[in-house]
């Protein structure tokens, strides 16, 4: 038993590799005495073909893979368990080094593949409509931890080494928010956009943020930046701070006025997501406020219909209020979509997200 343990602590002692950008990498293999060009075989090899074990990478010397094992680990996390829907979803139980667990989804379409990842391990904010918000925060992620995930289920789905038959978009969506966990989320998306690596274009990447407007302003700052989502869901302070505590400290005026900070490509918008909840926020006054609010905006609204849990106390507005809804935005020329729920009989779909061990809420 006290050699398991150590054998553990010598493992949590090493560095992973997955969290480190290619410049971090080829400054701790010189300090290993290895030249750079061997730093970017690494590089490539973990994240170009997402090998994951260093016996794998059979263009370096076996003695140079041994001195990386004994100082290093690509990756600490592991597949708990895969829960598959009956419309091609797959949400993934992963297990940290930690012995916590988070989750993350795979949503296949025929052009394109979405993973939604967490950034958190659970969530402070308590979003009312959320259940990941009924967990809390109990740490932030690593950027190795964050990155860990696509590599993970793209191996699972495709095979280590494989090539991705096309695009893959990753939305932080997940458990926790991205913007409170910030220097990690940057790091994540550099390694994940780098050349040598995976080579996700940053426009393929989508932040969701609940409103935290330092956060927002920090990312427009940035060299490499993913297209931001706000979830939104109320255009009223009095019922944004019943559904979003956030909002009682980052409130719509100072939201907004961020939002019109924010720096745009020339196509570019804004995206704005709206959960439907049953006469809550779903009549056509509520509407009209939301076009009111977005108005001067470059933006557009992912109507998402709730997705309900026993834990929460709502329920989605019915299609019927939701086609209607969208009229009103329609009519007054706010481009609008509805989102189709994906991978509710696994508890996968938005908003659902609660490290479960089970297949259904």
């Amino acid at each position: 038993m006290q050699n398991a343990h150590l054998a553990e602590e010598s493992i949590q002692n090493k560095i992973e590799l997955l969290g480190l950008t290619s410049e971090e990498l080829r400054g701790w293999m010189s300090s290993l005495g290895e030249m750079p060009y061997r730093s970017r075989q690494v590089y490539q090899s973990i994240h170009r073909r997402r090998v994951t074990d260093f016996a794998g990478m059979t263009d370096l010397p076996k003695t140079l893979r041994n001195i990386l094992e004994d100082h290093s680990v690509i990756t600490r996390t592991q597949i708990q368990n895969v829960f598959v829907s009956s419309d091609g979803t797959r949400r993934y139980l992963l297990g940290l080094s930690d012995e916590r667990e988070i989750e993350t989804v795979f949503m296949p379409e025929e052009h394109r593949d979405t993973i939604c990842i967490s950034s958190q391990v659970g969530c402070p904010l308590a979003c009312d409509f959320c259940m990941t918000g009924v967990v809390g925060l109990k740490r932030n992620m690593t950027a190795a931890e964050i990155v860990s995930q696509v590599v993970i289920v793209l191996n699972e789905v495709y095979g280590a080494g494989n090539p991705i038959p096309h695009r893959t978009n990753i939305v932080m969506m997940g458990m926790g928010e991205p913007l409170l966990n910030y220097d990690n989320v940057i790091k994540s998306i550099q390694i994940m956009t780098d050349q040598d690596g995976l080579v996700i274009v940053p426009r393929h990447i989508t932040l969701s943020t609940a409103g935290v407007v330092p956060g927002i302003d920090r990312l427009a700052h940035e060299a490499i930046r993913p297209r931001l989502a706000i979830s939104l869901t109320a255009a009223t302070d009095e019922l944004r701070n019943r559904l979003f505590p956030i909002n009682r400290k980052y409130d719509l005026a100072s939201l907004m006025d961020a939002c019109r900070r924010f720096p745009l490509g020339e196509r570019e918008r804004l995206t704005f997501e709206y959960v439907m909840l049953d006469g809550v926020n779903d009549g056509d006054t509520d509407a009209r406020l939301l076009v009111r609010l977005l108005s001067g905006l470059r933006a557009k609204v992912n109507i998402i219909p709730h997705n309900a849990a026993p834990e929460l106390p709502y329920r989605s507005s019915p299609m019927k209020r939701i086609l209607e809804f969208q009229k009103v935005l329609t009519d007054s020329r706010l481009p609008s979509f509805i989102r189709r729920p994906r991978g509710q009989d696994i508890s996968a779909a938005c908003g659902q997200l609660a490290a479960r061990r089970t297949a259904t809420a």
